[in-house]
């Protein structure tokens, strides 16, 4: 069970964080040079990040508690719709202005540990929509697994990120594909959501 459970916390972490490796790799080319640019990325990061947990878990404990259980699978329509309004938007070109607009975001900042913690809070609005019917989906054992393992692999995602930040065409690679990995996992986590809840007779 919390095997399986840290398993899907990968797969979901990676699909919902896949765009930050772009963001934290900005911070990184920016702070090229400077001494303790990877500690202040890294705290900034587990700031921003904690508070996009910290909302997701707070929403789905006082969803849980006020709403019957048999409305609870419903909520898969919020990864859903995600996924189909990413997918839609991937297809009209809109998310390329997004990611130009977030990189123009990051280079008129300097890198501190509040500047990183900010752009990942705004750019974590998703995460907190995708994060909520997943908890509220599955029990506490299984949050706090999820939990555990997202802040394990964010220290991941900054190594990553530095990486990447030194290697333009992994970069690029990333970039490229981000679109299309974001909605085909919220698509499909929506539809397990709603399909293992039985919602709508399924």
């Amino acid at each position: 069970m919390i095997l399986s459970s840290v398993l899907q916390a990968i797969g979901l972490f990676i699909a919902t964080n896949i765009d930050d490796i772009i963001v934290l790799s900005l911070f990184f080319a920016r702070g090229a040079g400077q001494r303790g640019t990877t500690v202040r990325i890294a705290a900034g990061q587990y700031l921003g990040f904690a508070g996009i947990l910290g909302a997701a878990v707070l929403v789905s404990l006082g969803a849980g508690a006020f709403l019957p259980a048999e409305v609870i699978p419903y909520f898969g329509l919020i990864p859903l719709a995600l996924g189909l309004w990413a997918a839609w938007r991937a297809w009209r070109g809109d998310d390329d202005d997004d990611d130009a607009k977030v990189a123009d975001k990051v280079a008129d900042k300097k890198v501190t540990v509040l500047t990183v913690a900010g752009v990942t809070l705004a750019n974590g609005g998703d995460n907190i929509g995708v994060y909520v019917p997943v908890f509220l989906s599955v029990g506490p054992t299984a949050v706090v697994a999820y939990c555990v393992a997202f802040l394990v692999l964010v220290a991941g995602l900054v190594m990553l990120a530095r990486f990447v930040a030194t290697r333009r065409p992994i970069a690029e690679v990333l970039e490229r594909w981000e679109h299309v990995l974001f909605p085909v996992v919220l698509i499909g986590l929506g539809l397990v959501i709603l399909v293992e809840g039985g919602a709508f007779g399924l």
